[in-house]
């Protein structure tokens, strides 16, 4: 592990602290484009996550109607009745997305495999980094908002369903995030610049409560709109 993972890891409460717990969950309102873009406007406007930590799994609940919820696995997305009997499933999931692009529409299989798939990196980050087959290199540092930001270079194994293969993280002055960059593959390789801020600490753990996602240029800088994305959390819990 690159000692910026490290560095990272140990800022938001440690590996040691971090394996104490199984479970995370979180309040999640959220806004942006791309729902509406996709389809799926209203549908996870405000919801429950809850990610299990020592395997790659979440689900999301209410998942439309009260009482609703989505299941993700990497192999796997269901979407459960109230009585928790299946109302749909979809296995090899991501494979539902080839030769689609940013305006493509996703079915309700789909959008819980996404929003499932994200939340659970974004909940794990940078604990992730210390995943198995997960490699971190610098990759300089970056200047944006006044602040020197270094960049750390994160390449994750086939083993790991995430947004893309490389993804770049920067850390601010006080060894937290600050940006989180990706190529959603299954949106057309579509380029993110994930904002964070407003951390809060849980149980020793410390969290992003406010995310904000742009489009992010070729030469790395970030658009001010649209504003493709927003997430804000509360009420997180780790048991």
């Amino acid at each position: 592990m690159h000692p910026l993972a490290q560095e990272l890891i140990d800022a938001y409460g440690g590996l040691e602290r971090w394996r104490r717990f199984d479970t995370l969950s979180a309040h999640l309102v959220q806004g942006g484009a791309l729902w509406g873009l996709k389809g799926q406007a209203g549908v996870l406007d405000d919801t429950n996550v809850t990610v299990h930590l020592k395997e790659e799994w979440a689900s999301h609940s209410p998942f439309g109607a009260e009482g609703r919820r989505s299941i993700f696995t990497p192999g796997r997305v269901a979407l459960l009745a109230a009585d928790g009997t299946t109302e749909a499933e979809l296995a090899a999931p991501r494979d539902s997305f080839a030769g689609h692009q940013l305006d493509t529409p996703w079915n309700e299989l789909q959008l819980a495999y996404f929003a499932g798939c994200a939340m659970w990196t974004y909940l794990t980050l940078p604990f992730l980094l210390a995943a198995p087959g997960v490699e971190t290199e610098a990759a300089g540092e970056w200047q944006e908002r006044g602040e020197t930001w270094r960049r750390l270079h994160v390449r994750f194994p086939a083993a790991i369903a995430t947004h893309s293969t490389e993804q770049t993280l920067y850390v601010g002055a006080d060894s937290l995030l600050r940006r989180h960059d990706y190529d959603v593959e299954i949106a057309g390789n579509t380029p993110g610049a994930h904002y964070m801020t407003d951390h809060v600490e849980v149980e020793g753990i410390r969290f992003p409560t406010r995310r904000r996602i742009f489009p992010r240029q070729p030469d790395g800088s970030a658009l001010d709109a649209p504003l493709v994305v927003s997430i804000d959390l509360d009420d997180i819990r780790l048991g």
